[in-house]
């Protein structure tokens, strides 16, 4: 069960989700997991979607015209149906559906569906299908068809087609705005067995070529078929008859690559397209090299726990699943971002956010290559970045909350609430610490891998240039002798201005002290990443962005002097003003609305406005715990001239926890860290809460338009860091298992500093094994006690459980 997500019987309600989680792809395409009939509609959705395939747009909103950048939704390849003679093409619908079984297998990154049709003439034939998009070659994708005749002989028509008329239409608060993104150019049957359709984006320009060879086989004999090429403006294919039989088998191999003008090494996408599935080998040899790829990433990835909670560990594979469909080694070769919400749906329009944050906390310990290629998405905007701060008379580089392919501010100018019905001002491009996420992943990076060339070649020009954009920011305030931060929006994403303020305006708040505190950090740790570098570098780099040292006098001034606001009871308050705003009747508010996750739309639809009152749509002051150990947090308020008590985050998260509605997925996985070990056994009903966000919609069809890949990879950095404590320091890897009581046993392997290391923890100790390779030694420590291993060597820790419990799971010493 733990390896499959399987559904029984048809269900029109839940197929949008269905189609979501059963999504295939490989890092460069993914393609919805919507059955082989389907047609977009009140029901189904298929989508195919091309990583970093954005296309412009223009759409009238409100007596306005607004630009909007979409990940393209490309021509559907899936279209396979049958006709038995005399009929109509069959259709998958509740009535004519029987014994329908639908199996997304993760082990080998298959779906499969099994199912019995009757037509209007009473006719049962039993269907089997087998599906996957290739992680052995990112071009291609196959399916296969198996059609058995049950209690009736006759001819049966099959048709193979690729459909181009396919819009953007998969989130319904969108399709009031411009959903059309192709031009259809040509459609072909350049073999006797293979379709051909070749588009345009109409703005981006990117052509894409989708071809199709599809072949008929009883056994591993070919059939003959009477093969009926056609084509239309917007879709073409091929019609073949053919003679069955009572219980006779016939499968269908559809074979499909997908070729576009951005590839490399290729004379034209026409010619690739064509020429990869003219050339490929059958559907059986395509899935050996499949699975065998799958093979070795799950080896790389998995965590096995050991807990007989099947459903934990099941949901913990879905989402790594669905990680390694989204990011993948393919992606090494592509100038492509972490989406938020995979390449799986048209939610938040496939955009770069900073969830990529929670993705690249797992990759640094599992494939820090993939990491590497993901900032170099980032670094290739440095200049747009620089361009978008100018833009707002700051210094360095503001890098947009929402980014698409040429590094430009992406976020909505409006949009919809669907409880109102009205369009609303939205200023989420307020969120400036999309820029202090970036900061802190370069770091993490670089003190995971001591990538020292990766900072020599623009990972320190990146710190440097987000520095000098959040010291730009700070202004000095007379009255209370320190620098404050105003006009921006946090974490919390709720707050977008202070009562009474009108919506169009949404000036911001001042001081949010997640802001603040990460931009104290971020100016320290850069001048640290400075030093890190060769001397030749660090001068020649300082002379080509002018950075003297008054500047860097002018950072650590600021740095210990960013003003944190403060509650009268002492603990952290999440922005200057925040203790006026009102209570909000949390009690009446869940009797009232069956789901209150998106508090904003329910108080906007009732003609109030969330920033009156104290709610948090998400982790906001807590994701300081999050990013930082307890130890951490005390040496950077020191340093701000603060005092951080450890013993006040128990308080810290109770407060915010009753103020906070968790409209994010995210909000779970952090409120799930840092009570990670001082209250285990909340913390472990948190991240379930956690795992099952997708697999069980909790935000009511959220996870239909895609999936949530931030929240997806947090719970895979729960276990990884958070219950196994793995987190480097220092140039060792610091291991501190604490396993929740739910917890009995678990089991993965990291990639540390060039070698594999496999750890085995239950509550009694820690089993290491570093695999044989030629890399150097490293070092390993528990608690105090330093092992230094060699390639080959293994070595067993004692675990002492806590009396005690700490604030947070532990991470490094003053260096993240």
């Amino acid at each position: 069960m733990s390896w499959t997500l399987t559904y029984n019987g048809f269900d029109v309600d839940d197929e949008g989700l269905r189609e979501t989680l059963c999504t295939l792809g490989n890092g460069r395409f993914a393609t919805r997991g919507a059955t082989l009939d389907s047609r977009p509609d009140a029901t189904h959705y298929p989508g195919t979607y091309l990583a970093g395939g954005y296309d412009r747009q223009t759409s009238e909103v409100s007596g306005r015209e607004i630009e909007n950048e979409d990940l393209v939704n490309w021509p559907n390849w899936l279209p396979l149906v049958i006709r038995p003679e005399g009929g109509d093409w069959l259709r998958i619908t509740a009535d004519s559906t029987r014994d329908y079984v639908q199996t997304l297998d993760m082990r080998h990154g298959l779906l499969l569906r099994e199912l019995r049709l009757v037509d209007p003439q009473g006719r049962v034939t039993r269907l089997r299908e087998r599906r996957f998009v290739s992680m052995a070659d990112p071009d291609l994708a196959a399916v296969e068809l198996t059609i058995v005749p049950e209690g009736w002989s006759g001819r049966l028509d099959v048709r193979s087609a690729i459909h181009g008329g396919v819009t953007n239409w998969g989130v319904e608060r969108y399709r009031d705005l411009e959903g059309c993104h192709l031009r259809i150019i040509d459609c072909a049957h350049p073999e006797a067995d293979v379709v051909r359709l070749h588009c345009r984006t109409l703005q981006s320009r990117i052509e894409a070529v989708i071809a199709a060879r599809t072949r008929l086989f009883t056994g591993h004999v070919e059939r003959d078929a009477e093969a009926d090429d056609w084509r239309e403006l917007c879709e073409v294919g091929t019609d073949f008859a053919l003679d069955v039989a009572d219980g006779e088998e016939v499968s269908v191999e559809k074979i499909v690559s997908f070729a576009t003008s951005r590839d490399c090494a290729i004379a034209s996408p026409s010619l690739a397209a064509t020429d990869a599935v003219i050339l490929a080998p059958r559907f059986a040899v395509l899935l050996e090299e499949h699975e065998r790829a799958w093979r070795g990433l799950w080896e790389d990835f998995d965590i096995a726990l050991a807990d007989g909670d099947d459903e934990a560990q099941q949901h913990l594979r879905v989402n790594t699943f669905h990680l390694l469909q989204s990011v993948s080694p393919h992606t090494t070769a592509l100038d492509v971002g972490a989406p938020a919400r995979g390449w799986h749906g048209e939610a938040y329009r496939g955009h770069i956010f900073w969830d990529e944050l929670f993705v690249f906390r797992v990759l640094n310990l599992r494939e820090p290559r993939w990491t590497r290629a993901l900032l170099s998405y980032r670094l290739r905007r440095l200049e747009a970045a620089r361009r978008l701060a100018r833009s707002e008379g700051l210094p360095g580089a503001m890098y947009p909350w929402q980014s698409g392919s040429d590094g430009r501010e992406e976020s909505q100018v409006v949009h919809l609430n669907p409880k109102s019905g009205r369009w609303v001002p939205d200023a989420t491009h307020r969120q400036r610490h999309i820029g202090l996420a970036l900061a802190y992943n370069i770091w993490t990076y670089f003190r995971a891998t001591d990538d020292r060339a990766f900072l020599a070649e623009g990972g320190a020009e990146m710190l440097l240039e987000i520095a000098r954009f959040f010291a730009g920011l700070a202004s000095w305030d007379d009255e209370l002798q320190r620098y404050r931060i105003r006009g921006v929006m946090g974490p919390d994403e709720f707050h977008t201005a202070y009562p009474g303020v009108p919506a169009d305006e949404a000036a911001g708040i001042d001081d949010n002290a997640y802001t603040n505190v990460l931009t104290s950090w971020l100016l320290t740790r850069t001048i640290d990443a400075l030093s890190d570098l060769p001397p030749s570098r660090r001068q020649r780099l300082r002379s080509a962005i002018g950075l003297d040292d008054a500047e860097i006098a002018r950072w650590q001034e600021i740095a210990e002097k960013l003003y944190v606001p403060h509650l009268s009871n002492g603990l952290i308050a999440q922005f200057e003003g925040y203790e006026d705003l009102e209570e909000l009747d949390w009690d009446a508010y869940r009797e009232r609305y069956d789901d209150i996750h998106r508090l904003d739309r329910i108080l906007e639809a009732e003609g109030k406005d969330v920033n009156d009152y104290k709610v948090s749509k998400q982790a906001d002051v807590l994701m300081l715990p999050f990013l930082f150990s307890s130890e951490e947090l005390v040496q950077i308020f020191e340093r701000m001239g603060y005092v951080f008590d450890p013993a006040d985050i128990p308080r810290l998260v109770a407060y915010y926890d009753q103020r906070t509605s968790h409209g994010s997925t995210l909000s779970r996985v952090v409120h799930a860290w840092v009570v990670g070990r001082s209250q285990r056994p909340r913390s472990w009903d948190l991240l379930r809460e956690a795992l099952e966000a997708d697999v069980k919609d909790v935000q009511g069809g959220s996870t239909r338009e895609g999936i949530h890949l931030g929240a997806m990879c947090g719970t895979i950095d729960m276990i990884q860091a958070g219950y196994l404590g793995l987190v480097v320091r220092s140039g060792i890897l610091h291991v501190d298992p604490v396993l929740p009581d739910a917890l009995s046993r678990v089991r993965t392997r990291v990639r540390y500093r060039g070698q594999e290391v496999k750890l085995d923890a239950t509550r009694q100790c820690l089993d290491i094994a570093v695999g044989g390779s030629s890399a150097d030694p490293i070092g390993i420590a528990y608690r105090g006690q330093h092992r230094r291993l060699p390639p080959g060597s293994e070595a067993r820790f004692r675990l002492v459980r806590p009396r005690n419990a700490r604030a947070g799971p532990a991470q490094e010493d003053g260096e993240p």
